[in-house]
Parts: structure tokens; sequence; C-alpha cells
């Protein structure tokens, strides 16, 4: 997984918190991401799928500097300088956030209700010091906000006048007015109409060749990652358990929990639908996650060495750019 065009290298990275049930019992600790290496390169456009719980989240802000980073190396490669988010200084933070930015799920809470569109867009501006003087925070929003959409009218109206696709778009000139390079997108189509979703992801595809940005885009909507992502990884109870090119994922899953998400896609077929593989249970919590492969419980040909948890979780590289946890390798 190594490339000399990679902008974020991420190295066995975990993040951990800590919780009290009550303030007689002592603290606890939950690991929400293990061990979890990933090269983003420079210009993609890179899908995280799992189900609710599975860690996408937690990745996506320890990216972004916004979760501690509790073990391994996450660099993001400037054009002129390295950032090492696990040793970052505060100075060096706030060159970042310049540099990556977060599209948020939820465009109606996302937006303050008392701030006018114009403000909104220039707020990172202002906080941020990008720019000296009111003419050009002003021009620097209007140029935004033309590439998102937005007509010069809807700079002075206030969030509640849009409908959720305008929110966004409204969302979307908000993380890309500092000119960043990386763009973390968080389920930032899960909450919109179908025919909103395909307007928006377009969006987001024209302006990456546009502003040469590149995406994580967290998702558990399989339909829309295929539609948009180059490469998809396949997150799993805080691991990454397979990764590879978009079309090669859907074409030849190799990891079990793989093949039920993708069967449990919607489909016109009653016969596609009728062949969905049914994963027993429910995802393990973090709390108390099993031993050894954490999709043992749920695996439907585990191995011996898995529920005895004799075998480390890990991917290994199956095909070119194809990669799969080596325990389940062999149970699928």
């Amino acid at each position: 997984m190594n490339s000399d065009q990679n902008l974020i290298a991420i190295k066995n990275i975990s993040v951990d918190f800590s919780f009290q049930e009550n303030f007689l019992s002592k603290k606890q600790k939950i690991r929400a991401v293990k061990n979890v290496s990933l090269n983003i390169k420079k210009g993609s456009f890179v899908g995280l799928v799992g189900e609710s719980g599975s860690g996408k989240t937690t990745l996506g802000r320890a990216i972004l500097a916004a979760n501690k980073i509790s073990s391994g190396k996450v660099i993001f490669h400037d054009d002129d300088k390295d950032y090492d988010l696990t040793n970052i200084s505060k100075q060096e933070l706030k060159e970042y956030r310049k540099k990556a930015q977060l599209i948020f799920q939820d465009p109606y809470s996302a937006l303050s209700p008392r701030m006018t569109v114009r403000d909104i867009i220039a707020e990172p501006l202002e906080v941020m010091k990008i720019t000296n003087t009111r003419e050009e925070t002003d021009k620097r929003v209007r140029e935004i906000a033309s590439k998102c959409r937005l007509n010069l009218e809807h700079l002075r109206r206030f969030p509640h006048a849009f409908s959720g696709g305008q929110r966004q778009r409204i969302s979307i000139a908000r993380a890309l007015v500092s000119n960043p390079k990386f763009i973390v997108a968080d389920e930032s189509v899960a909450a919109l109409d179908v025919s909103i979703q395909a307007d928006i992801l377009n969006l987001l595809k024209s302006l990456r060749k546009e502003l040469n940005l590149t995406y994580l885009f967290i998702s558990h909507d399989l339909s829309v990652v295929a539609h948009v992502c180059d490469v998809v990884a396949v997150m799993y109870l805080g691991h990454i358990v397979e990764m590879a090119p978009s079309r090669e994922l859907f074409k030849n899953p190799r990891h079990s929990y793989t093949k039920a998400l993708l069967s449990s896609i919607p489909s016109i077929d009653p016969e596609k639908q009728s062949n969905a593989i049914e994963l027993k249970g429910e995802i393990p919590s973090a709390m108390n996650p099993p031993s050894g492969c954490v999709f043992r419980t749920r695996c439907p040909n585990p191995t011996h060495d898995c529920k005895e948890g004799n075998i480390e979780m890990g991917l290994i590289e199956v095909s070119a750019g194809h990669w799969v946890d080596q325990c389940c390798v062999n149970c699928v």
C-alpha cells in the first residue's frame, strides 16, 4: 500500500475513548479504531463503508485531527511540508485546518439559523485569518458560491429559506472556501432525497476535477459509493477488513462481511433480493469485542482458530490493489 503519490498515509492507528459508568466505578477504555492502515492518494475519491458503530466517523475525525490518536501514525503530505497528526503543534494544527475540512451529514443542523449564507461561508476565512479585508472576503465567498451553484441573491438569505439540497451546497461552499486539499464527507447525502443525492454527488465529482480535491467519503449506502468512489474500504468493529478498487470490490468481494453488505443492496429483481445474505446477530459492542477475529461471531464459516482467537487481524494483498483481512481469506 505504498505510493509516492499519497496525500495521507495512515499506519497502524488506534483511537481510544475512556468512559465511567458512575462516579464510583473505574474508568474503562473503548478502542473504537484498532490498527488501521490506509493510504489515500492525491485526487482520489475513497469510500469508507460499514454498519453503524464500525468506527467510520471516528477514523474520519482522527484524520482531521479532531480525535486524539492513541497509537500509530498519520502523515499529511503537503507540497511544501508534511504534517504528523499524531504529534502536531497548535500552530501546525491551525495551518492544517485550512488544508483539511469536513462536510457534515445533516444540512439542517449544520448551519446557524441566525447567520446569513454569506456570513456562514465567510466564517472560516475570518476565523483562520485567510483574508485581510471585507472586499477580499466577499470576493472569495462569491467565487466559491458560484462553483457550488448558489446564486448571488442566496447570500443575503438565512438557511431556513432553503431546501435540503441547497443547504448542503452551502455546507460544501463553507468547507471549500479555505481552499482545502482534503475533504471528509461524513454521510453527506444520507439526509437527502434520492434525486437530490445525485445532484450533490455530481457536484462533488465536478469539484474534485476543478479544484483538485481528495475525498474520504463515509457512507452506509453502497449504491452511492459505487457511483462516485475509486477505492472502497470496508470497516467492521474498528478494523478495515477489505479494501480494493471500486469495480474490483463490487465484482469480486472476498470477505464474507463485504459479500453480505453487497447482497443487501436493493434491487428491482426479486430473485436478487431473495439471495441476500443474512448475518445473524448484531455488530458486537466495542466495549467488549470478540477475541481474535472480530467478525467470528457472525461469520458463516468460522474456523477453529477464529473461535479460539488465535489469529490476529491484518490485511494481506490477494491481488493487485485488493486487500483482505488475513484471518478471513480462508473462511470464504
